[in-house]
C-alpha cells in the first residue's frame, strides 16, 4: 500500500514516548489510521489536532499492515473556527467521533465525500450547522440506511409532505400525518433542496431523526455504544436554540 492524499484528523490516540496512532478521513482513500512516529515534539504539537487538514504519504508492505504515515503537512487548522464556540466544538467532536466509528477502512466515500468536505471548510461560515445535518443525513445513505422520502407512504403523494414516520423511514403528507405528529419527524426539506435556508429548530429536528435512525439502523445493530460525543449533541445545541430565543 503507498497512498499520498489529503484529510482531516478525526481521532488519536497516543502510542508509546512520543508517537501517535491518527485516524483520518482522506479526501480520495476514505479514513484511513496509521502510524505516525515522533510525533510528539513542540515543533509538531499544533499539526496533530481533531479537526486540522494535513497532507500524508502513507506506506505499508502488507494490505493488512497499519501504514507509517509520512511527510505530513498541516493544511489547515480547525482551532481557530471552533475554540471560542461551545457549540461549534461540541459539533465538530461528534464529527470526528461518527467518522471514526461509523466509516470503514480504505474505502472511497462516493457522495459522502463532498458533505465532509462542506462541514470541514466552511466551519467559520453561518450555515456550519446546517452544513453538519445535511452530513449526519448523508452518512445514513453512506451506511445503507437510506430512507424512502420521495412520496407518502399511505396516500402515495408527492407533494405536501410534512413527516417521517420512524417505523418506516417513508416519508407522510401533511394530511396524513397530522393526527399522529408527535409521533413522527419533521421532515428535513432543507437537507434535500440546498436553496433552503432553515431555522434552528429545523436542524434540530433533523438531528433529532438521523440519532435515531443511526442508534436503530447502525449501532444497535453492530452491537455498538452510540458515541458520547453525538449522545450530548442535542442537549449542547438546545443552549444555542435558547441564547436565539
Amino acid at each position: 500500500m503507498q497512498v499520498s492524499d489529503e484529510g482531516y484528523i478525526v481521532n488519536i490516540l497516543k502510542y508509546g514516548e512520543n508517537s501517535l496512532i491518527i485516524t483520518i478521513v482522506s479526501v480520495g482513500h476514505g479514513k484511513i489510521t496509521g502510524f505516525v512516529k515522533g510525533a510528539l515534539t513542540k515543533k509538531k504539537l499544533g499539526v496533530f489536532q481533531l479537526g486540522n487538514k494535513i497532507s500524508f504519504n502513507a506506506y505499508a508492505r502488507l494490505e493488512d499492515n497499519m501504514p507509517s504515515l509520512k511527510g505530513i503537512e498541516l493544511l489547515s487548522s480547525a482551532a481557530p473556527s471552533v475554540l471560542t464556540n461551545p457549540q461549534k466544538l461540541a459539533v465538530l467532536s461528534s464529527f470526528c467521533e461518527l467518522c471514526y466509528k461509523t466509516l470503514p477502512e480504505n474505502e472511497p466515500l462516493e457522495g459522502l465525500i463532498r458533505s465532509v468536505i462542506c462541514f470541514m471548510e466552511n466551519l467559520s461560515a453561518d450555515d456550519w450547522l446546517k452544513n453538519y445535518a445535511v452530513f449526519e443525513f448523508r452518512l445514513l445513505y453512506f451506511l445503507g440506511i437510506g430512507l424512502d422520502l420521495g412520496s407518502c407512504v399511505v396516500s402515495g403523494r408527492i407533494d405536501h409532505l410534512a413527516y417521517v414516520s420512524p417505523k418506516s423511514g417513508r416519508a407522510v403528507c401533511e394530511e396524513v400525518g397530522r393526527p399522529y405528529q408527535e409521533k413522527l419527524f419533521k421532515y428535513p426539506h432543507f437537507a434535500l433542496h440546498r436553496n433552503i435556508v432553515p431555522t434552528l429548530k429545523d436542524v434540530l429536528d433533523l438531528l433529532s431523526m438521523t440519532e435515531f435512525f443511526l442508534k436503530k439502523n447502525f449501532f444497535a445493530v453492530h452491537g455498538l455504544k452510540f458515541p458520547q460525543n453525538r449522545d450530548n449533541l442535542l442537549k449542547i445545541l438546545e443552549q444555542k436554540k435558547d441564547e436565539n430565543a
